[in-house]
């Protein structure tokens, strides 16, 4: 059987080669270094080990891949389910608001519409009249 490798595992096997040669070249080095080194090199490694910081997790805002698909999240907690609420809160809160103004634009241009036809000089009647049609269309233009 003819195994054929990857492009894509070369360097990856080629990287671990080259890791495995200077760990072995290290580990030669440090069996010939003096005893009294090895000890200070022992001490300094236990002490960095001793001062060493521990790292913090702090939580933070995550995006959750879930498919072809992203989510935000927030982090748990009340805090963090109420930053998830907020933006559909706020569009809907949006939402109705401009729907609301839409309504109240639309009555006023009905109202105007309405004073116009009560105040202006011909009748109502005279609007629903085909003929009335005709007249605005042809008489205008002598």
């Amino acid at each position: 059987m003819n195994r054929q490798i990857t492009p894509f595992a070369t360097p990856h096997r080629q990287m671990d080669q080259f890791g495995a040669r200077v760990a072995s070249q290290l580990d030669d080095a440090a069996r010939q270094l003096p005893h009294d080194v090895l000890e200070r090199l022992r001490a300094a490694r236990t002490q960095a080990l001793a001062h060493r910081r521990v790292a913090s997790t702090v939580a933070a805002p995550v995006v959750l891949a879930q498919g072809a698909s992203a989510a935000l999240g927030a982090g748990s907690g009340f805090w963090g389910r109420a930053a998830s609420w907020l933006p559909l809160v706020a569009l809907t809160v949006g939402l109705l608001c401009i729907g609301t103004l839409q309504e109240e634009m639309r009555a006023s241009e009905i109202a105007e519409v309405d004073a116009e036809l009560l105040t202006g000089d011909l009748p109502p009647t005279a609007y629903t009249d085909p003929g009335f049609t005709q007249y605005l269309k042809f008489g205008a233009q002598d």
